[in-house]
């Protein structure tokens, strides 16, 4: 009788949803939005739609025949693997730098901090010639990389540098000491409270500065026209065989390259993105 009385006359209330929002934009959004999506549109999307169309012009056949054809598939592979070996460098090595910045105090520090971001600041060419100025035939140093698998991935390193480091040191420098002195107060060694504690949050860094080294490793050009020496079979780079495809007149043969590259440089940066949601999880 007492639940009854207190229903009011309209029948029993129902709880209504919260609305989201989710659908709803303001003016000043809405245009923002559409503004954004047009920018990109130009910027990006309509150039890869050129690309995937001028690669399929020929035919699929023709496609996978320019991809499988030796030459080409062996500028494909020493591509990828270098960039993958680069980015596991940049990785381990990207972060101990950005750890001593963050961390440690020494003489040098602020000009050491502005020297990381030289090969950002560095035409990519200036950076070849740099290279073969040091490691070059007529170097002071008395080591030749000119034409060597060893010379194309230092190239790649020098470029590929600074993005670990600038991606991981500014969570670094937010990062609360609290667990940090929680966990040693718990009688957990430095290696236990970096692998527990720190590691899980700076995995996301890490991974978004890999991504971004990976992909700029794979479409490398300046630097590599004065190291490499492109000879076929050896020292021969996915961009390079590129620029051969233009200047031979076969666009689709340029385009199916690119079109590899974009695919595989997209598969790496999804799965170190799954690999980050993964550790973040677990911790």
């Amino acid at each position: 009788m007492t639940q009854l009385l207190a229903e009011p006359a309209g029948g029993p209330t129902r709880k209504r949803r919260p609305s989201s929002g989710l659908f709803r934009l303001s003016a000043a959004s809405g245009i923002g939005l559409g503004l954004g999506v047009l920018w990109f549109s130009i910027l990006v999307l309509l150039p890869l739609a050129a690309v995937v169309g001028a690669a399929a012009a020929g035919g699929w056949g023709a496609f996978f025949d320019t991809l499988t054809e030796p030459e080409t598939f062996a500028a494909l592979r020493l591509t990828v693997v270098l960039a993958l070996l680069v980015t596991v460098v940049n990785a381990v090595v990207g972060t101990i730098v950005a750890w001593v910045l963050v961390r440690d105090q020494f003489v040098g520090k602020r000009i050491f901090d502005v020297v990381i971001d030289i090969p950002f600041a560095l035409p990519t060419i200036v950076a070849g010639l740099v290279l073969l100025s040091v490691y070059g035939q007529d170097s002071a140093v008395g080591y030749n990389i000119v034409n060597t698998r060893v010379g194309i991935f230092l190239a790649l390193l020098f470029v590929t540098l600074p993005f670990v480091v600038r991606t991981v040191q500014p969570v670094l420098m937010e990062l609360e000491a609290e667990a940090e002195e929680a966990a040693a107060s718990l009688g957990a060694s430095r290696l236990t409270t970096f692998r527990r504690v720190i590691l899980p949050s700076l995995v996301p860094a890490i991974t978004a500065g890999s991504s971004l080294g990976f992909a700029r490793a794979i479409s490398e050009f300046g630097s590599l026209v004065l190291i490499s020496g492109n000879t076929p079979y050896r020292t021969e780079m996915a961009s390079l065989k590129i620029l051969q495809f233009l200047e031979s007149d076969n666009q689709a043969g340029a385009a199916a390259v690119a079109v590899l590259l974009l695919l595989v440089a997209i598969a790496v940066i999804v799965a170190l993105d799954v690999i980050s949601r993964r550790v973040a999880r677990r911790a």
